[in-house]
C-alpha cells in the first residue's frame, strides 16, 4: 500500500486567485508524472471550480474564503474546492449543461459538465446558506508505471 500525500490552500474568493490555486494544485501533481492532458484536466477542473464558488458562492465578494485540498493516493488524485458561501438551492439543476443562474455575466453553464468528463468521479455536497464543496477524483495513467 502506498503512502498518502496531502496540502490544503486557502484563499480569498478573489479571481487573481484562481490561476494561483490552479498552478500550485498542477504543481501538486506533478510528483506522479501525469501526462500533459492529465495535468491540463486538473488545472482546468481547478479553474472551474473555484470560478465557481467565486461568482456563485460569494457572488463576486473578495471576503470570502476558498479551501482547496489536494491529497493522492497511490496512482489517485483527489481535489476537494469547498466555500462557505451561497449553497446551490437546486443541484441537478445547476449540473445541467449550459444551464447558468448568471446569464448577465456570459458564463456557459458547462462548470459541473466539464468537472465530470474531466474527473472519474465528482461528488457535490451543498446547502443553502451554508456553502459548497466538490470532491473529485482522478486516475494518473503515470508513465513511470508503463516502464517499470
Amino acid at each position: 500500500m502506498s503512502e498518502m500525500n496531502f496540502m490544503t490552500l486557502q484563499f480569498a474568493s478573489r479571481s487573481e486567485n484562481e490561476g494561483f490555486a490552479r498552478v500550485a494544485v498542477a504543481s501538486f501533481v506533478s510528483q506522479l508524472d501525469p501526462t500533459l492532458n492529465e495535468l491540463t484536466d486538473i488545472k482546468t477542473v481547478v479553474s472551474e471550480a473555484v470560478t465557481n464558488a467565486i461568482i456563485h458562492g460569494y457572488d463576486n465578494r473578495k471576503d470570502g474564503v476558498i479551501t482547496i485540498a489536494t491529497r493522492i493516493e497511490g496512482d489517485k488524485v483527489f481535489i476537494t474546492v469547498e466555500d462557505n458561501g451561497a449553497g446551490i438551492a437546486d443541484l441537478e439543476q445547476a449540473k445541467q449543461p449550459l444551464y447558468t443562474s448568471k446569464p448577465e455575466l456570459e458564463r456557459s453553464g458547462m462548470g459541473f459538465t466539464i468537472m465530470e468528463n474531466f474527473m472519474d468521479e465528482v461528488e457535490v455536497a451543498t446547502a443553502v446558506g451554508s456553502g459548497t464543496k466538490i470532491t473529485m477524483m482522478k486516475r494518473i495513467e503515470s508513465k513511470k508505471a508503463l516502464y517499470n
